[in-house]
């Protein structure tokens, strides 16, 4: 691989276990230092290959690196916190290696440590979102302001803000002292706005948005992999988010459009992920209480069967009419009357509809005007206009667009 490949590849895969390793030793009175250093690390290494040529172990010499210059940061550092000073005993640097230990599982530890840390309930979830994408993810300022769909500046004001209030907090980046139980919802929460914040986000950068769902997967298989974390509703998370990213490539068009599911290209749906979901389902059901993740996770296993059978549709029906005693939103209320207009018919599903009277959500007209195609055609476009009006994406619009003329061009 080219250097000029290698290291944003090595960037991606490695900067989020160093920064993590090195942020978890430092703590967050000095979390812009382990970044620092982890950056400095990549450049160090810009600059040496393009010279030397690649190492055999790009990530050992990376590691190697990264420890040493965290090292000479420690010596130098007379103003360190009496915790970091009593660590630094010996004079010889060699000795002190082992401080900065860049093993696989304290790697793993540090990122799991630092998860907790950074979900802490004092910070937004915006906060908590931007935080993992940047320090759990390895993702770029621009990659996160272009995920949130903002500029770098507010990006880095509101990183540069919730670290400051972890710092003052004088929060520690370990879970000895911390109530796992009590945290982890909020942590689970987080992975999940995360992982929709790629497979639901209107961003037409398309590998960003992929790598999105994947980051979130990889920390769900974490607190999977980690025995404390391993709960039902993990299970049931990892689950979800495998139903939902098997049908990632049909989801959207070479255009960038969105493909509604009934007009998706079943050939495209990831059987294996499918089959994965299912067996985090399965696992998912050991315990005694029904989550939202347990409930979305089955709406997902039913959407990713292909029958159109009534069966199927007053399933996910049903499952609809439980999440939404559980948690209302907007978006589930909007999916439940699609899943009514299958079970029951258009004309019941209308009637909920006008309920809804959700005036400010383009997905509501949107779904006002599929329901009237071919019951109200005049209502139909009037009601896909609206939904046009309100689109944020030009591929939003085209799509919504096209619908109007289809039924513009139906035989009368």
């Amino acid at each position: 691989m080219d250097t000029r490949d290698l290291i944003p590849h090595l960037f991606r895969t490695e900067y989020r276990k160093i920064v993590s390793v090195l942020g978890k030793r430092f703590g967050f009175e000095h979390l812009e230092t382990a970044e620092d250093i982890t950056s400095d690390t990549f450049l160090t290494a810009t600059q040496s290959w393009g010279v030397e040529g690649v190492p055999e172990n790009p990530t050992a010499w990376l590691y190697q690196v990264a420890k040493n210059k965290a090292l000479n940061f420690l010596h130098r550092q007379n103003h360190f916190d009496k915790k970091i000073s009593a660590d630094l005993k010996s004079d010889s640097p060699k000795e002190s290696l082992p401080e900065v230990d860049l093993s696989p599982q304290n790697i793993i530890d540090s990122q799991l440590k630092m998860m907790f840390a950074i979900c802490h309930p004092m910070l937004s979830q915006e906060a908590q979102i931007g935080l993992s994408l940047r320090i759990l993810c390895g993702f770029g300022i621009e990659e996160i302001a272009n995920a949130f769909l903002t500029n770098k500046d507010t990006i880095n004001k509101r990183l540069f803000r919730a670290k400051q209030s972890l710092r003052n907090a004088k929060i520690d980046i370990d879970l000895e002292d911390v109530d796992i139980d009590g945290r982890l919802p909020s942590v689970i929460k987080t992975v999940y706005l995360l992982f929709n914040e790629g497979y639901h986000s209107i961003s037409q950068a398309q590998t960003l948005r992929k790598d999105l769902c994947l980051e979130a997967m990889r920390l769900c298989t974490m607190l999977i992999e980690n025995e404390t974390t391993n709960t039902p509703e993990v299970n049931a998370l990892l689950s979800l988010m495998c139903f939902h990213f098997s049908r990632f490539e049909a989801r959207v068009s070479i255009e960038g459009e969105i493909i509604l599911y009934n007009e998706q290209d079943i050939s495209l749906w990831n059987t294996d992920l499918i089959s994965k979901g299912g067996y985090f389902l399965n696992r998912a059901m050991s315990g005694d209480r029904v989550s939202k993740y347990h409930l979305e996770a089955a709406i997902a296993y039913w959407n990713c069967q292909p029958i159109d059978s009534n069966v199927k549709w007053e399933n996910i029906l049903h499952l609809y009419n439980q999440l939404l005693q559980i948690e209302y939103s907007p978006a589930a209320a909007l999916n439940r009357t699609y899943a009514l207009s299958k079970a029951k018919g258009k004309e019941s599903a209308l009637l909920e509809a006008e309920k809804l009277e959700l005036h400010d959500n383009q997905f509501y007209f949107a779904l006002l005007g599929e329901l009237y195609t071919d019951i109200n055609n005049k209502k139909a476009k009037l009601n896909l206009a609206k939904a046009i009006g309100m689109a944020k994406s030009p591929a939003d619009r085209n799509a919504l667009q096209k619908k109007i003329d289809k039924i513009e061009h139906r035989q009368p």
